[in-house]
């Protein structure tokens, strides 16, 4: 069977811009995103640089009860989702979405959240370990906040497969 993708919108948030016109602008005039990592104390790794992205506000894309239980990870998915829908014009009211999906690739997922968790058990006990630690690691989580967002109900799933072909 012979099945056919459409990309109709594009969405960025990337070390170099947090949109596509701002990421674009960086590839132009050659902006790379490296630099010291904030994000925790590196002082410890032998490499102290890294791209990160900057300047990030997820309550622009998401409410903020539900913005607490997804890691960063799943706001940048529903980010630049959000700004792919955006800039396609899609209005899913006149789609059927029964037959629109949702595919996320990431290879891992919800690392911070994963190493928040650890170093709350090993502080105080696993007792404190989040009842959404789980939920807001997986992969799937992305495609799953997108989907129910959008009220998308086609294919779902994270692409999260090392070393395949």
């Amino acid at each position: 069977m012979n099945r056919k993708v459409l990309i109709t919108g594009m969405g960025a948030i990337t070390p170099c811009g947090n949109n596509i016109a701002d990421y674009w602008e960086s590839l132009k005039n050659g902006k790379n995103g490296i630099g010291p990592i904030t994000r925790f104390d590196a002082s410890a790794c032998s490499v102290r640089i890294a791209g990160e992205v900057k300047n990030f506000d997820p309550l622009d894309f998401i409410d903020k009860k539900v913005m607490r239980r997804m890691d960063r990870f799943t706001h940048f998915a529903v980010a630049a989702t959000t700004m792919a829908i955006e800039d396609a014009g899609l209005d899913f009211n006149k789609l059927n979405c029964d037959r629109i999906g949702v595919i996320v690739g990431s290879g891992i997922g919800g690392i911070e959240t994963h190493e928040n968790q650890n170093a709350l058990m090993l502080e105080k006990g696993p007792g404190r370990i989040s009842p959404f630690y789980i939920i807001m690691m997986i992969a799937d989580i992305a495609p799953g906040y997108i989907s129910q967002i959008y009220g998308l109900k086609g294919p779902n799933y994270a692409d999260h497969s090392a070393g395949r072909r």
